[in-house]
């Protein structure tokens, strides 16, 4: 590990304070000094940061990286975008605990495959499932893996209900002896270190079951949460149905409701929605949640300032059917492009999927929205590339459905029809941002591979946010640093401070830029080959450190993989002066 002294620079420390001009010395992985015309020592590198901001480096605050890291331990792009913190197994989905029954193994995979679109055949060969109880899974990662960021992680509410109940945890509400063996499982994790619980009351599989822990009674709730209480410093993570069924503000006040009277910090993604779709649900959102602060609550919305977008794939897309059209998730489940194909263009096929686009898919999503799906990715370059759906369909005579049934014959099942993000409430994006109490940065990162979420999204907080003067660079950095860092109890990292961790963020913002997407075709398809994913090329960041060593070096990554786990702690006056700070 090289000592290194960061010259010339203007710090911005993730407080919300704001920048000032200093050199920033670096030794033994952490900060040592922080001043005015430092003077190099013998054997110092030297990094001159003139006309650059020293900042924390940035924590990817709700990831998915849980499986791709086994097989994609660059965790590409981050380390070029900043990023120095990962947190992984959000939304109840979590790689531990796992059940002794193969059968429940297997269904925790798939759970895990389907809804963060990974697939499943890298997940069973790559991942060595080497584990039963969350700790034995961190131990197994320390063995196993290195990565270039440090990370930390939750343990999910679905991998417990799984590993306690098998199989019948689709089914029904666990015993009083299913709920005990749930609440043992994690205080294993939280005793070894565990970010804090996840959960889900969001999503249906492509069945059209419920998630397991939608079946989740009062009782359960209430023992996993005494048992999260008695670890301070550890956070309930959990997502609402906000997207689908809109359920969301009855399950916000079913939490407020458990969670009354407890010391238990909650995040909430989707308690404050930005979409406007969203805006019939969004007042009772905002009731319920100001009541829950007035009673005492710790609750904090969690969102993305990143429209979410949609890539129509068939090869492995949860789209459709979280779109509720499972007649299109019949093509995505084909085995074979030859029998994708053969759906496409049969007849009752078809007719069948024109009467789903038209009774059963939600009226916000893709399919019901054809002149804002755009023809972008052609497998074989036939086209026509570049115009809409609705465009295509107008000048064939054909509906919706068979237009894109159409153009996908003929472009190649491999082709993808991607759309335009969804319109979205930037003033209310911006009061989230500013809020204190608020989780940012929110990017799904690791998952979703063939939609391109997360990697690189940070970076438009700096070319938008900031470059449209819609926040100060100060703002920006605080979101995606020490807030972060002093909510999810991370108190060694996040801010440049002496006796932090060196994981700093080095660029000009003149250079950086949120870059187009591109295809990799990187990731392992179980079958000795590869398929694609969407990525960024870097911002780029003028340096990258974690833990004090160059992850990122102003022009590619630099293949070292210094990443350590981070356990949460209490720290209450630090996460109170960091938040005072930004107001």
């Amino acid at each position: 590990m090289t000592d290194i002294l960061i010259r010339g620079g203007t710090v911005i420390d993730g407080t919300g304070a704001p920048g000032y001009p200093a050199d920033v010395r670096v030794a033994g992985g952490r900060i040592t000094e922080i001043g005015a015309g430092l003077t190099a020592a013998a054997g110092e590198e030297v990094v001159d940061a003139d006309g650059c901001y020293v900042t924390p480096g940035f924590i990817e605050s709700h990831t998915h990286y849980d499986a791709t890291m086994w097989w994609q331990p660059d965790l590409d792009p981050l380390p070029g975008n900043g990023a120095t913190t990962v947190i992984l197994g959000n939304c109840g989905f979590s790689a531990a605990p796992l059940s002794k029954e193969k059968a429940a193994q297997l269904e925790m995979i798939k759970i895990f495959s389907f809804f963060e679109d990974i697939p499943l055949k890298p997940f069973l060969q790559n991942v060595p499932w080497d584990w039963e109880k969350w700790s034995e899974y961190k131990a197994s990662m320390a063995r196993n893996i290195s990565l270039p960021a440090n990370y930390s992680a939750f343990v999910g509410h679905i991998a417990l209900r799984l590993a306690a109940m098998g199989v019948e945890a689709w089914d029904r509400a666990a015993t009083p002896q299913e709920i005990a063996r749930m609440a043992e499982l994690l205080e294993d994790a939280l005793a070894a270190g565990a970010l804090g619980l996840s959960d889900n009351l969001h999503d249906h599989d492509g069945d059209d079951r419920a998630i397991p822990t939608l079946l989740a009674d009062d009782a359960e709730f209430e023992a996993l949460f005494s048992v999260m209480e008695r670890y301070p410093g550890t956070t309930y993570q959990v997502i609402i149905d906000t997207f689908m069924r809109k359920t969301g503000p009855e399950s916000l006040e079913r939490l407020g409701r458990l969670t009354k009277g407890r010391a238990i910090r909650m995040q909430v993604a989707g308690a404050v929605p930005t979409l406007e779709f969203q805006k019939d649900i969004l007042p009772r959102l905002q009731d319920t949640l100001a009541k829950l602060k007035e009673e005492g609550i710790d609750v904090w919305p969690g969102y993305a300032h990143v429209s979410p977008t949609s890539t129509l794939s068939l090869v492995k897309s949860l789209i459709f059917a979280q779109s509720n059209d499972y007649v299109w998730h019949e093509v995505v489940l084909a085995e074979t492009h030859e029998e994708k194909a053969r759906l496409l263009a049969d007849p009752d096929w078809r007719e069948r999927a024109r009467e789903s686009w038209d009774t059963k898919a939600w009226p916000h999503s893709p399919m019901n929205n054809p002149q804002d799906l755009y023809l972008l990715d052609s497998e074989n370059g036939a086209g026509p590339v570049g115009g809409t759906l609705k465009e295509f369909a107008e000048a064939r005579g054909l509906h919706r459905s068979d237009a894109m049934a159409q153009w996908i014959l003929e472009n190649g099942t491999k082709s993808t029809v991607h759309m335009a993000p969804f319109p979205k409430d930037e003033e209310l994006t911006i009061q989230l941002m500013l809020d204190p109490q608020t989780v940012g940065n929110i990017s799904d990162a690791g998952a979703h591979l063939q939609m391109l979420c997360g990697g690189g999204e940070n970076i438009l907080l700096f070319t938008k946010y900031v470059r449209e003067g819609l926040l100060t660079l100060e703002q920006a950095i605080h979101v995606k640093t020490g807030k972060l860092a002093n909510f999810f109890g991370l108190h060694d990292t996040g801010e440049i401070k002496v006796g932090r961790r060196a994981d700093i963020a080095v660029f000009n913002l003149g250079e950086v830029e949120y870059r187009n997407m591109e295809k990799r075709f990187d990731v392992p398809d179980g079958d000795g080959g590869t398929t694609w994913r969407f990525t960024r090329p870097a911002a780029p960041m003028r340096l990258t450190l974690v833990n004090g060593v160059k992850t990122f070096d102003g022009s590619s990554y630099t293949g070292a993989r210094p990443g350590e786990y981070l356990q949460p702690t209490a720290a209450a006056n630090d996460a109170l002066a960091s938040l005072e700070a930004a107001e």
